[in-house]
């Protein structure tokens, strides 16, 4: 049986064409919209709510009050292989931001998942787990969500 990363270097044999980094990076935008969409906010507008929503260009950050959740698209080179790597992780405690003021409390990883994404047979792209679990863009976001969900029950 194949290792995720052998089944993954099997479905690219070549380097992916620029029809294919299209449809992922649209993928990657649809799960980030998904999860912390796009909104301009007015100059010293705080976000109000449970979790606040942080957009970056590759990827986003929930914050609840004492856990986290990030997500991370790290694209492969134009000559690689693969197409490149979703990285998920939970946190405990409050994930510093680019920007922000430093803080004296420290957040913690409590779990990392990384994702790969693959083509199936139908041409619609799904995210390869590490342990072979395969997930759409919308239940990926439904795990991510349902992960925060926990987390933040277990810390309260």
């Amino acid at each position: 049986m194949k290792t995720p990363d052998e089944a993954v270097a099997a479905l690219w044999s070549s380097p992916p064409s620029l029809k294919s980094r299209g449809i992922i990076q649209r993928a990657v935008n649809a799960l980030l919209d998904h999860l912390a969409p796009e909104r301009g906010l007015k100059l010293n507008e705080k976000q109000t709510g449970p979790v606040e929503q942080h957009r970056t260009p590759n990827g986003c950050v929930l914050q609840a009050e004492k856990a986290a959740l990030s997500v991370s698209w790290f694209s492969a080179a134009a000559n690689d292989r693969s197409l490149g790597e979703l990285r998920v992780v939970l946190w405990r405690g409050v994930v510093s931001r680019r920007g922000a003021p430093r803080r004296k409390e420290i957040a913690t990883v409590v779990s990392e998942m990384v994702v790969r994404p693959i083509e199936n047979a139908a041409t619609d792209i799904v995210w390869l787990a590490g342990d072979g679990q395969q997930y759409s863009t919308p239940s990926l976001a439904a795990v991510c969500t349902r992960l925060l969900n926990q987390q933040v029950l277990t810390e309260s």
